[in-house]
């Protein structure tokens, strides 16, 4: 059976609005006052709702946090800077995973409009940002993670996605592999979308080469071990000079079926990139050439841009803060990193 506070207040034969201001404001009251509803907390093993004070406050202490995929250690590092920079501020991180999922990332918007969170950071489904206007209008600050608004509508904290994708195969370009594979998807994904872009982009500045894109059900090891086993089963003619993968863990799976039977060589038969940089790719059975996001740094970032805007109102101007991808070059494409 639980213990109220007026059970403590029963306890220490005082009022339930002495108890409140012993727990909230102890300093405006008496000494002998505070030690006895103190010793009355301790007997009892009081434990206070601090969910429902923050709710009758009108506001928790609490930021949600909702990814595309937490199985992605990308997302994992992104969570790790926003419960980092949430600390310094005595705030806690709700972390929801939408699972590529729209009813998912539905759910989870709606669970932290109840719980009156101090703000929302959200890596979106697909490009329709419509269903993220009622957290506006309950006056939630949102911020986009891993994203660009391109409206301007929402802040937002993204790595340019286009310039990651040209990096990714114009390295493959330059070693001298014309035909290339895309694997990625779904490509509603904006990030996947934007890299194919780059990629594509990239591609046309070469005459010669030739980008084949092989859609994916998801971006999971398990879809590059599907992919990387049709690609065993073309004839060698028909098979890649390198594959770019939307991301690492699409890319180990490549790798994995591949290299499985020994038959296939990565890189001397296909090279092969990956992106994001997660911890994995180094130590990779062939260490894998992947793209890397400041993954950290982006959910730190994201938290200050929700600070910002929470303290602006209603007037504060959106901003919209983009970092840089970078190359990072491993076994996978024929030369050690």
């Amino acid at each position: 059976m639980s213990v109220s506070v007026r059970d403590v207040a029963s306890l220490a034969g005082v009022s339930v609005g002495t108890v409140s201001n012993v727990l909230n404001r102890p300093e405006k009251v008496a000494p002998a006052t505070v030690e006895r509803v103190q010793r009355a907390v301790a007997e009892l093993r009081f434990v206070r709702n601090e969910a429902a004070r923050q709710l009758r406050a009108g506001q928790s202490h609490s930021i949600g946090l909702i990814v595309l995929d937490v199985r992605n250690p990308f997302f994992t590092e992104v969570a790790r800077g926003a419960e980092d920079k949430a600390a310094e501020g005595s705030l806690s991180v709700l972390l929801g995973n939408s699972d590529e999922k729209p009813e998912r990332e539905t759910a989870y918007i709606a669970l932290f409009q109840e719980q009156r969170v101090h703000g929302v950071l959200i890596s979106p489904l697909g490009d329709d940002l419509g269903r993220l206007a009622a957290l506006r209008e309950r006056g939630i600050p949102t911020v986009l993670v891993d994203r660009q608004d391109s409206v301007g509508e929402f802040s937002s904290v993204s790595v340019d996605d286009v310039a990651g994708g040209y990096l990714a195969v114009r390295h493959l370009l330059d070693l001298g592999r014309r035909r290339i594979a895309f694997v990625g998807g779904p490509h509603g994904i904006r990030q996947v979308a934007d890299r194919l872009l780059g990629a594509q982009k990239a591609v046309e500045e070469v005459y010669g080469a030739s980008l084949e894109v092989i859609d994916g059900e998801g971006l999971t090891v398990l879809h590059g071990r599907a992919v990387g086993e049709a690609l065993r089963e073309r004839a060698a003619y028909a098979r890649p000079e390198a594959v770019f993968a939307a991301n690492d863990l699409l890319a180990l799976g490549v790798l994995q079926a591949l290299t499985m039977l020994g038959d296939i060589r990565v890189p001397q038969d296909i090279a092969l990139i990956g992106y994001d940089d997660i911890d994995f790719a180094a130590t990779a059975v062939v260490p894998l050439s992947s793209i890397r996001q400041p993954s950290v740094l982006i959910g730190s970032t994201a938290v200050e841009l929700l600070l910002r805007e929470a303290a602006g109102g209603p007037d504060f101007e959106h901003e919209q803060i983009v970092f840089q991808p970078e190359l990072v070059v491993r076994a996978s494409t024929g030369t050690a990193g």
